[in-house]
């Protein structure tokens, strides 16, 4: 079963003003478990805004969010757990980093899930160590730490609640060509890892050429999706 379907999702900011605006517009997707998927576009195709649904961050002005098989706004005391199990890292990490060290920082998902002290700082260290963070800066404060280690501080934030899938959004902008690769590497290797789903929205097409899946978005709507070579081989239509 897909782990993540959209059906007819459509978001409209400032319904009923004269800002009213269509960012996403009947997007329909599929997402299987396991998966490796790129949603790629320009900027204000509406890819974040599309990806912040599938946790539940915004609730569609039409159509549905399925997380296997189940309208994740069917029942609203279940939205937490969806939360865990989806766990979103956004385009700026330092706006996911709060506490006043590394280690507090990641442990602040599982303190959420009702995990003792002892378990919450296990897990912490364990998704640290598989995003290859040096154990040397548990102790300094995220907000001094580059901007590649600051991504991978975000994605242990999420990995140690021990999600199916993982979104990441944008998680290379303002990084430097050796801290994109960086980032990537860790990524697709917690992938083969810990067998999750994962859905990275993109600018940089070189970044979905291992993807399993491309979606390809545009004024809010999926204008195309593939595979990889299907969709790179639409020369003329990318460069539109």
């Amino acid at each position: 079963m897909a782990t993540i379907q959209t059906k007819g999702l459509t978001y409209r900011y400032g319904i009923g003003t004269p800002f009213e605006k269509t960012a996403v517009d009947h997007v329909d997707l599929e997402i299987e478990s396991g998966s490796f998927v790129g949603i790629i576009g320009h900027t204000g195709s509406g890819k974040s805004t599309l990806i912040q649904h599938l946790n539940g961050l915004l609730k569609p002005t039409e159509g549905s969010i399925l997380l296997d098989g189940k309208d994740i706004w069917a029942e609203k005391a279940q939205m937490r757990q969806v939360r865990f199990r989806v766990g979103l890292v956004f385009q700026y990490p330092e706006y996911q980093l709060f506490e006043v060290d590394v280690l507090s920082d990641v442990c602040f998902g599982p303190k959420n899930q009702g995990l003792s002290k002892e378990e919450c700082e296990a897990q912490a260290k364990e998704a640290l160590q598989l995003v290859g963070f040096p154990e040397k800066y548990y102790h300094q404060s995220p907000f001094e730490l580059s901007g590649g280690q600051k991504r991978r501080v975000a994605i242990a934030g999420i990995l140690a609640m021990h999600p199916k899938v993982l979104v990441l959004d944008e998680p290379t902008a303002m990084l430097d060509p050796n801290g994109r690769k960086e980032v990537l590497r860790s990524v697709m290797e917690l992938r083969k890892r810990e067998h999750i789903t994962v859905i990275l929205i993109t600018h940089y097409m070189e970044e979905v050429v291992g993807a399993d899946y491309v979606y390809v978005m545009e004024k809010g709507k999926i204008v195309m999706d593939g595979t990889p070579r299907e969709i790179f081989s639409k020369v003329d239509e990318l460069k539109a």
